[in-house]
């Protein structure tokens, strides 16, 4: 049973509407248009420079935010991938959770404010991603370096983590998946009946926003749709899902199909809980981010 202030959260959620955003095609197309009229923010919040060392560097046309604790060497370094239907920016619960992974985790997080489809799409997104990722490795020890990602940023982490596999075969220490979007045909048909109780998201919209960041490719493409590609030699990997999700299906099959591939899956799905519940201030979201704080301080002495 999830906890109160969780389901009060979800009847907030309905009332404002939130699910509008993903309702239909056409409110996805009036979005990526009023974000090119008017690109939203992605800087961090400036309360965030009050407990951590941020700079920001660019990676091609991307920028890469760069938060390191304040006064103490990090035990361990993070690339965190943001979620937003690979539509929208870097938003406050995204900092908020950056910020837990600074200040409790002692981490260094490197924060990528990826290029946002139409304009980013999957074949120019993922080796950029990949590429991030092996350069944290190559400095700082595949013992010491966590991926995590969020909703369509853990379907481009783990797209990125397939990719370097097959680059050079390097991986992280663990890659962290929360609520993650990992195949956008959205062709699972348990979908159907979650999507009625799922608060946040809705599968017309979420099928415009994949055909936009799938670009040339076919959605069913493993660079666009990871859960399609395979898991064997990939890093040890903890997943966060709640079954009022429509893609709590993705996780469910990534836990199918990973272990089938011989790979370590932690995996925590929460009964009445929400997409991107990690992210949200109710206890059942502090004791999932106390569990990642816990994965990188276990990177760390690795």
């Amino acid at each position: 049973m999830p906890s109160l202030r969780s389901r009060a959260l979800s009847v907030a959620l309905i009332a404002v509407g939130r699910r509008r955003r993903f309702a239909s095609a056409e409110a996805v197309r009036a979005r990526v248009a009023e974000s090119a009229r008017r690109p939203a923010s992605h800087l961090p919040p400036r309360s965030l420079g009050r407990v951590a060392d941020v700079s920001r560097t660019f990676v091609g046309a991307w920028p890469v935010y760069d938060a390191s604790p304040r006064g103490v060497e990090p035990a361990a370094q993070v690339l965190y991938m943001h979620g937003g239907g690979y539509i929208n920016e870097l938003v406050r619960p995204h900092w908020s959770m950056i910020r837990t992974l600074v200040t409790e985790a002692q981490a260094r997080v490197v924060v990528p404010a990826y290029i946002l489809a139409p304009r980013g799409t999957a074949d120019r997104t993922v080796p950029v991603a990949a590429d991030l990722l092996s350069g944290l490795i190559a400095s700082g020890g595949a013992g010491g370096t966590v991926l995590i990602g969020d909703a369509a940023g853990a379907g481009m982490a783990l797209a990125a983590a397939q990719r370097l596999r097959d680059r050079t075969g390097a991986q992280p220490s663990r890659i962290v998946l929360i609520s993650p979007w990992l195949d956008l045909t959205m062709s699972h048909p348990d979908q159907a009946a979650i999507e009625a109780a799922d608060p946040v998201q809705a599968r017309p919209g979420l099928l415009e926003a994949g055909r936009l960041y799938a670009g040339t490719l076919a959605t069913d493409d493993p660079r666009v749709s990871p859960l399609r590609g395979s898991f064997a030699g990939l890093a040890p990997l903890t997943v966060f899902t709640g079954t009022r999700d429509v893609l709590t299906t993705d996780s469910r099959e990534l836990l199918r199909r990973a272990r089938a591939d011989g790979v370590d899956v932690e995996f925590h799905e929460e009964p009445g809980l929400p997409h991107g519940y990690p992210l949200l201030p109710v206890p059942e979201g502090r004791a999932a981010r106390d569990r990642i704080v816990e994965l990188i301080r276990s990177a760390a002495e690795e």
